[in-house]
């Protein structure tokens, strides 16, 4: 199954997709906000243009795992996604996603200038990679 993953900022969405048997995510690209749906319709071209069966999105919880002004401004994307797209759409807590994502480029090797043109599509790899263990240990 191929799914989606989406780390939602303010500025830009960061994409990753997963492979076909669902258990590797990789980074695909980063895009620049415009509007909620301005967002979904790039949402749905990517759903349609990789075949993919589901979506995940990063959902940043507060450090209590509780749905504050960040995750709410989240929520509004999510909840255009589960209207207009066919397949589903979950969530998963993003907690530290950007920060795993920039140790582990940081642990590689990358280039700072380059952990900044890459950072959201890590992140968005980091939390789908989240989402497919927990499914793999679900069944």
């Amino acid at each position: 199954m191929k799914v989606v993953g989406l780390d939602v900022g303010s500025k830009t969405i960061g994409v990753a997709v997963s492979d076909e048997l669902g258990m590797l995510a990789h980074p695909r690209r980063t895009l620049a906000r415009r509007g909620t749906r301005g967002d979904v319709d790039a949402v749905a071209e990517l759903v349609d243009a990789e075949a993919a069966e589901r979506v995940v999105v990063g959902l940043p919880l507060t450090l209590e795992g509780e749905i504050g002004p960040r995750a709410k401004r989240v929520m509004v994307l999510v909840d255009a996604l589960r209207a207009r797209l066919a397949v589903p759409v979950d969530t998963w807590d993003e907690r530290f996603s950007t920060a795993g994502a920039e140790r582990a480029m940081r642990d590689l090797d990358v280039r700072a200038s380059r952990r900044r043109e890459v950072i959201d599509q890590e992140a968005a790899a980091y939390i789908l990679q989240g989402w497919l263990d927990a499914q793999q240990h679900r069944g």
